[in-house]
């Protein structure tokens, strides 16, 4: 009989709805019930892609014997972190204090009044290499708190006051100098793997935060240093098994020092960050792989993360058929029922053997660029793979031996995804969460300007659309939707994400009204989260349910703080609508935790890419349009009535020609606004009293609203650009 999970719409919690253990939701039912009963409670916190949460679920609470236990001794409370970060988060510091490590599943022992006092991760059913097995722990922490209830409550009350020290940070006065980039950048570089890119050992994460951060920095400093180490980086993951060589799109993390076995589970924000992060670094190197791993991300997003309704589903879990990692696996008798005779070509490109590198199969990865290859196959792998490739060869004309392997590679991965679609798909979880979509908004915004793609306009106008619509219904931004219900109060990284999107998809579509709700958010988060007494941000409103401690994490994690993508785009509205009160409080924000920067740079990737723009001249381009104009559908082409291809009114063509002038360019302080000449109602000041010249689309370059020369030359505007960026 399902237990009362079965009422919510978090996937991760109703996988647990038919376990035999008596689980409450998070709320005052579980807490009434466990003061009535006077027993601790016992919280589990997961996520749905998460592999050994799976692992404890089915050893541990799908065990009659063990959920037992769990229900005489305790109120069994679980949690998706991914919809409730801040009982996450609070918790979680918590298991870091007692242990010294954290991560997923957690297992915390709570007194009644919501007190931890005891917890860990992962616990196995029985006693395995030094862990006690989960019922001896159920036995002892319950006998603790019967018969020592004053340490226990002692232990808590600690424990609450350690966690709720680093919220408290009074503002500071750190004077805010290009130094701190500098010695921030300098320590960044440091803790980069020159061997084999990311930073640090295994297991390795991406950190695109980080990374974004060093890409800025080359551009102030123009290091050789940074830029080897991002092409170092960017290279080794593009190229290795975490990346998804066939369907495209990144997996969570690699659990090796070489990049090459991941750990299967694909976030929303992981894909997010990191096509913002390949797509820059084609704007700085105009390398073309950057740009392909871009797309290929992007485009996997499209087809197997996207609702219907325009709106992100949230991750895709690890395992398939009770494996980890099964649905990306491939044997060379797979590539050759696939392939035929190109299956030993293919895969001596993507490193397999009869033997494998995973559990007897293999994940695919790329051990030389394509170019290496071709020129010395013969050299890297069994076969004579040079003349399978001579055979293949044959079949291309007109084409470079790069540009025809490359060619043929692309058709073999359709070949192989198509072949693939067959197989058991790992579960995916399609709630929708307004921070991931928000950090995904901004993605698809910003290569809809660089590559100038209706499609990927047309996504983020829908996702936009979507936000706005479903998760605000009224004055207040919702957290999570799922089969048309959006619930639980919106977190600080909510607000700040969605307006970070919008901003990016004003600048895609020239519409006002991303701007105008933008601004209206943004008045919203102040309200709801900034508090005087510490000058800064926490990460729940001041509506939100009464916690042990209200949480405030400014560090960037997997995800970016709120507190950081707050004192981004409160820097990028300063100028956009002339506020100074913006401006005040985010450059509070950065004095505070200036020295925290000083101590841990890698921690506050995102917070320094805000810092860079704070110190920076950041420029403002505002394109006025011909009210006729629009900039969507894209101005490239208009389809007459009966659907052909017409040539481009002149108005569009010029538009189309000066957007050109900063597609590719890579300035990460440069702000695009747009709008019709004339309306006295704009959303920014830079619009305000800004003509059209000769009925044409007319760009303003400025810098704090002091412009140069209007233009409607594309010529004249890349030379202004040139000037101003260099």
């Amino acid at each position: 009989m399902p237990n009362r999970l079965a009422n919510e719409t978090s996937p991760y919690l109703l996988q647990h709805k038919d376990n035999p253990v008596d689980w409450y939701a998070w709320g005052e039912e579980a807490f009434a019930a466990a003061r009535e009963a006077d027993r601790p409670i016992l919280l589990s916190v997961g996520y749905s892609a998460c592999h050994w949460c799976h692992v404890m679920a089915h050893e541990s609470f799908e065990d009659e014997a063990i959920a037992a236990q769990m229900n005489r001794l305790f109120v069994n409370i679980k949690v998706d972190r991914e919809e409730r970060p801040d009982v996450d988060n609070i918790y979680m510091q918590a298991v870091q204090s007692l242990t010294g490590r954290g991560g997923w599943p957690m297992t915390v022992f709570l007194t009644p009044e919501g007190l931890p006092f005891y917890g860990g991760t992962y616990f196995p059913p029985a006693d395995r290499q030094g862990m006690p097995g989960f019922p001896r722990l159920l036995e002892a922490v319950a006998d603790a708190y019967k018969s020592k209830r004053q340490d226990v409550l002692q232990a808590g009350a600690q424990l609450v006051q350690a966690i709720a020290s680093p919220a408290r940070l009074q503002s500071g006065d750190t004077l805010l100098t290009p130094e701190l980039l500098d010695d921030a950048a300098q320590a960044t570089l440091q803790a980069h793997d020159d061997d084999f890119g990311g930073f640090g050992s295994a297991p390795k994460f991406p950190q695109a935060m980080s990374l974004d951060f060093l890409m800025r920095w080359y551009r102030r400093s123009k290091s050789p240093s940074a830029l080897e180490a991002l092409h170092k980086t960017l290279r080794a993951m593009a190229q290795g098994g975490m990346y998804d060589q066939v369907g495209g799109g990144f997996h969570r993390y690699s659990t090796d020092a070489v990049w090459l076995v991941p750990h299967f589970e694909k976030m929303l924000y992981d894909n997010a960050l990191l096509a913002r992060l390949y797509l820059d670094a084609w704007k700085l190197t105009g390398d073309p792989f950057y740009r392909r791993i871009t797309e290929e991300t992007l485009d996997y997003v499209l087809r197997e993360m996207t609702d219907a309704s325009g709106a992100f589903y949230s991750t895709q879990d690890a395992d398939s058929e009770g494996e980890e990692g099964k649905f990306f696996l491939w044997t060379p008798a797979e590539l050759e029922a696939v392939l035929g005779e190109d299956g030993a070509l293919v895969g001596a490109y993507f490193g397999v053997t009869a033997e494998g590198n995973f559990e007897d199969s293999n994940i695919l990865h790329v051990r030389v660029p394509p170019e290496r290859f071709v020129d010395g196959a013969a050299t890297t792998a069994p076969g004579d793979p040079l003349a399978l490739w001579e055979r293949v060869r044959e079949r291309a004309t007109n084409a470079s031996s790069e540009a025809a392997f490359e060619t043929f590679i692309k058709a073999a991965k359709s070949r192989l995804y198509a072949a693939r679609e067959h197989r058991v798909h790992p579960g995916r979880d399609e709630k929708v969460l307004t921070a991931w979509n928000g950090l995904m908004l901004r993605a698809f915004a910003e290569a809809a300007i660089a590559f100038d793609s209706q499609p990927y306009r047309d996504a983020a106008a829908a996702n936009a659309g979507f936000l706005l619509r479903e998760m605000r219904p009224a004055t207040r931004l919702l957290r999570t939707w799922k089969d048309g219900i959006a619930r639980l109060n919106g977190y600080l990284e909510d607000y700040a994400c969605l307006i970070d999107g919008l901003i990016a998809t004003h600048a895609a579509t020239f519409d006002e009204r991303y701007l105008r709700s933008a601004s209206q958010l943004a008045a919203e988060m102040i309200d709801l989260f900034w508090d005087d007494d510490i000058d800064g941000f926490f990460d729940t409103g001041r509506d939100h349910e009464t916690l042990i401690t209200r949480p405030r994490d400014f560090f960037d994690n997997a995800t970016p703080s709120g507190t950081s993508v707050a004192v981004d785009v409160l820097l990028k509205l300063a100028l956009l609508t002339d506020n100074a009160d913006y401006e005040r409080r985010a450059s509070t924000c950065l004095r505070t935790l200036a020295p925290y920067i000083e101590n841990a740079p890698t921690a506050f990737g995102r917070l320094l890419a805000a810092l860079d723009f704070h110190l920076s001249t950041p420029q403002e381009l505002a394109i006025v349009l011909p009210s006729e104009t629009s900039i969507s559908p894209s101005p490239r082409k208009e389809r007459g009535q009966g659907g052909e291809v017409n040539p481009i009114a002149a108005p569009a063509s010029r538009l189309v020609a000066l957007l050109d002038q900063v597609r590719a360019l890579y300035a990460p302080n440069l702000l695009i606004v747009g709008g019709p000449s004339g309306q006295t109602d704009n959303p920014t000041p830079l619009l305000d009293d800004r003509e059209a010249l000769n009925g044409l689309p007319t760009a303003y370059l400025c810098e704090r609203y002091v412009c140069q020369a209007p233009t409607t030359d594309p010529a004249q505007l890349q030379a202004q650009l040139t000037a101003a960026l260099s």
